[in-house]
């Protein structure tokens, strides 16, 4: 199985918020963000894995700016890092101003999945070999954030988490 970059998994999913998806102060719905976050990033992970990919969790989401209607958002998805059948997928959430055009960051999230067969069994990913700085440091923090979760879910004991006993050495 060949390995794959994180920019070969780049997906970017642009539109405008409509009257329906804000709330009373007309600002958007968290959950019509995260169902595009989850669009996005599902096509991310399928772009990496080229099979069907379920998601198995929403990890992190952080709503830093309220978003209001009328704005043109942005999610940008790329696999973070792949495991043997699960795959990190890291979000940016960008909004313009909508008079200059200047993009900025409003949110960011991290979703995982998991690569299927037609059966739904679990099925092996690419490796993933990041390139840039950004990519290295979300690749190299996955590993964090995978082990602190199997950790939290008793699946993993603390004295096996080596990256999480790394940074406190």
């Amino acid at each position: 199985m060949q390995s794959k970059t994180p920019q070969q998994s780049l997906t970017v999913y642009t539109d405008m918020v409509l009257p329906s998806e804000t709330n009373p102060i007309g600002n958007m719905f968290g959950g019509e963000l995260l169902a595009r976050m989850d669009r996005a990033a599902s096509i991310a992970a399928r772009r990496h894995s080229r099979r069907i990919v379920v998601t198995a969790s929403v990890n992190h989401v952080a709503f830093n700016k309220m978003i209001p209607l009328g704005s043109v958002v942005t999610v940008e998805a790329k696999v973070s890092r792949a495991f043997s059948s699960s795959m990190e997928v890291y979000m940016d959430v960008f909004i313009e101003d909508r008079e200059s055009g200047e993009r900025s960051l409003s949110n960011e999230a991290i979703y995982t999945f998991v690569a299927v067969d037609e059966m739904g069994n679990p099925v092996r990913v690419p490796e993933l070999v990041p390139e840039t700085e950004l990519e290295k440091k979300r690749f190299e923090a996955a590993l964090r954030r995978k082990q602190l979760s199997l950790v939290l879910a008793g699946k993993m004991k603390p004295k096996d988490a080596t990256e999480l006993k790394a940074l406190f050495q």
